[in-house]
């Protein structure tokens, strides 16, 4: 009958080992209750590390849309008010060539409001190089170091370009957060929208208004001339010298063709003329050089007075052109401003759902874990007591 013998070294190493595997139990299931997660390295869950990290990624990147909304929400906020201050600074310029348009107004007072233009000008200059809270110019594009507008000896010219920064503010969501210089200073319609009048040949004291469309699918886009064959009568040419409309003159009323139609007052002399020519773009601080220059002229009998009135009404549609771009500009900054709180909304929403399901994966049910940390701690302190006992059998303790 054979005997197996266990050596005293033996038996420790395998209650220490025994210990120390109940010890570090223990310290995983505090360190669980300390931290509130159930997995806390790979070897806890692999399947459910996966998840983890899955759904981290995708937290992580919703909150890196979430960081784009808010400089974009940043930035068109600072545009919008821009392009608040620009509309009040053009109703401002709007209300001077009123009062400039009047016949009351001498030369000493339109060249007092010439000079308020002139400082309205750059103060709507300084306006379009307006910069964001990181230091970069709102209306130059892509270039957004680049001072877009500066003021030359032909005007203002622009010198950014015509793209627009847009940031990603959703998984397949992107919104631009500017406008270029170029559309929102620039390239703002003349005239009417679809062509755009202007005194030639005159003598007489005719002044013409801005015109309108009466029937879009009529207009002939070309060069036109309003010809006074008399006092009394008028005709209107095409660029080939074709005449397309005659009629007899009636200060104020209609003279129409191809769908459209402008109207002329006062007394036209024979042989004046007026151009309509199809609307192109002009930028609005051309707009304002325009109006300056139109009131820098003399007034010095009744034609020049019409010929100013002919201006300053050229000007004054221009600048509502002006006022109503900005306003559509505002209401598109609107619009971007609302699509980004919706995303913001639904990003919220995803960004609940993921959190639940990371919860799920990852936190720890307290009452399980302090109730086996319990057990833990007195099944150590337990096996600590018996080895205390069991490390005392030994001969020598009797000798």
């Amino acid at each position: 009958m054979s005997t197996n013998r266990i050596s005293t070294s033996a038996m420790h190493s395998t209650v220490m080992a025994q210990m120390m595997a109940r010890q570090t139990a223990l310290a995983k299931t505090q360190s669980q209750v300390a931290s509130g997660k159930r997995v806390q390295s790979p070897s806890d869950d692999p399947i459910a590390t996966t998840q983890i990290l899955d759904l981290e990624r995708s937290r992580a990147q919703l909150e890196q849309y979430g960081k784009n909304s808010d400089a974009a929400t940043a930035r068109l906020n600072m545009g919008e008010q821009a392009m608040a201050d620009a509309t009040n600074l053009l109703q401002r310029v709007r209300d001077l060539t009123l009062q400039a348009n009047s016949g009351v107004v001498d030369a000493a007072s339109r060249a007092s409001i010439a000079t308020e233009l002139k400082a309205r000008s750059q103060e709507l200059q300084d306006l379009a190089n307006r910069r964001d809270a990181n230091g970069e110019y709102l209306f130059s594009g892509f270039s957004t170091q680049t001072q877009p507008f500066s003021r030359g000896t032909t005007g203002v010219s622009y010198a950014g370009d015509q793209g627009v920064r847009s940031l990603q503010i959703g998984t397949d969501q992107r919104v631009a957060d500017s406008f270029s210089g170029q559309e929102a200073f620039m390239g703002i319609a003349q005239g009417n929208g679809t062509f755009v009048v202007a005194a030639g040949v005159h003598s007489g004291t005719g002044s013409i208004d801005t015109g309108q469309v009466t029937n879009a699918a009529a207009w002939v886009r070309g060069n036109y001339t309003v010809q006074f064959t008399s006092a009394n009568t008028w005709q209107v040419v095409d660029s080939a010298s074709a005449v397309v409309a005659s009629g007899a003159y009636t200060s104020g009323g209609a003279i129409a063709f191809n769908g459209v139609q402008v109207s002329v007052s006062g007394a036209p002399a024979t042989g004046d003329t007026f151009t309509v020519a199809p609307a192109a773009t002009e930028s609005v601080f051309t707009t304002i050089d325009n109006l300056i220059t139109s009131l820098g002229s003399g007034v010095d009998d009744p034609g020049s007075r019409s010929q100013l009135n002919t201006n300053l009404n050229g000007s004054l549609a221009q600048l509502d052109q002006a006022l109503d771009h900005f306003i559509n500009l505002r209401a598109g900054i609107g619009a971007r401003l609302s699509t980004i709180d919706n995303a913001t909304a639904s990003r919220q929403q995803l960004d609940d759902a993921l959190s639940g399901s990371l919860s799920q994966l990852q936190d720890l049910d307290y009452a399980d874990a302090v109730s086996r940390m319990n057990q833990q701690l007195v099944g150590l302190q337990a096996a600590q007591a018996a080895y205390a006992r069991i490390a005392q059998l030994s001969l020598f303790n009797y000798l």
